[in-house]
């Protein structure tokens, strides 16, 4: 699999064309942060059987609290990119 590595200002400056580019493409996303750190980003077919969910769900109380809790939040848009300050 492909990946690509981008900075967080590229996600943040446009992040509907970033998560896009990465489902069409099929090529995963790895974004540093400003520390260094990375994070990846993988499309997901939404077919596919991601056996951690079903494990996680299964087998940890934290992560189906937190499942639950996200469930029971309202939904919000992606943004625009725009930041207000």
């Amino acid at each position: 699999m492909d990946t690509k590595m981008i900075p967080l200002s590229r996600l943040e400056a446009d992040p509907q064309r970033t998560l896009t580019e990465c489902c069409e493409s099929g090529q995963a996303i790895v974004v540093e942060l400003p520390d260094h750190r990375l994070v990846a980003i993988q499309s997901l077919e939404a077919n596919d059987d991601d056996p951690l969910v079903s494990d996680l769900l299964e087998s940890n109380p934290a992560f189906r609290a937190l499942v639950a809790k996200s469930k029971a939040s309202p939904r919000k848009p992606f943004g625009n990119g725009s930041k207000t300050r």
